[in-house]
């Protein structure tokens, strides 16, 4: 049944393709979500989804959209790849062959107050630095909205994306086992509390506004 769906899925990819679909832009970031029940600690993203998800819809991951005369492509943080960049199909491939519910993709767009071939700039130097599964600042590598917020910056240099305390926890007060575990394997304290961003509170932020044009993977050259 997956396979089926996988084939109509970039079927429609294609057809989108060839009957002109609306254009994703340099610069738009898009967001991966799963439904509020896919929460739980046994994953990555489970444990995301649980610990920041507000609603039927957690937003568990954010890319950045590169669309250059190659065609499209995303540049994003993920443990499988690290700091990478890799075609759009690639990358909707990765989330939507992952176990679990089908994701759901949608594009957000910066009002204002930013160049996007410098934020681009910016995401190209990070390339090649390692994911962090520490969620903390300044140590060599970058997760998801890490990777976002130190990308897109004011002519001013400043950060367009506030940083917030960051919860681990279940709406339970519990913590999930997949953080339990993981820090543990790395050895240092949960940074509960500690400054950082998620992909929910950037989908959520003023300074964006999600289209309703675009749709992933609908969104191609």
């Amino acid at each position: 049944m997956r396979r089926a769906v996988l084939l109509l899925f970039f079927l429609l990819l294609a057809v989108s393709c060839r009957f002109g679909a609306d254009r994703l832009r340099s610069g738009d970031l898009i967001f991966v979500g799963i439904p509020r029940q896919a929460a739980g600690g046994e994953s990555m993203d489970g444990a995301i989804a649980a610990a920041t998800g507000r609603g039927g819809l957690n937003w568990i991951h954010v890319a950045i959209a590169d669309v250059s005369e190659e065609g499209v492509f995303v540049i994003d943080a993920t443990g499988k790849r690290g700091v990478h960049r890799h075609p759009l199909d690639s990358f909707v491939r990765d989330f939507s062959s992952a176990e679990g519910p089908h994701p759901v993709f949608a594009v957000g767009r910066l009002k204002s107050g930013y160049s996007a071939p410098d934020a681009l700039a910016r995401a190209r130097s990070f390339l090649g630095e390692p994911y962090d599964y520490a969620f903390l600042p300044d140590n060599g590598a970058q997760y998801c909205s890490e990777l976002v917020r130190n990308c897109f910056l004011s002519p001013e240099g400043d950060t367009l994306f506030p940083q917030r305390p960051m919860n681990f926890l279940a709406p339970d007060g519990s913590l999930p086992a997949y953080w339990a575990a993981l820090y543990d394997s790395l050895g240092v304290a949960v940074p509960q509390g500690l400054p950082g961003t998620n992909p929910q509170d950037m989908a959520e932020d003023p300074v964006l506004e999600i289209l309703t044009g675009i749709e992933i993977p609908s969104a191609c050259r």
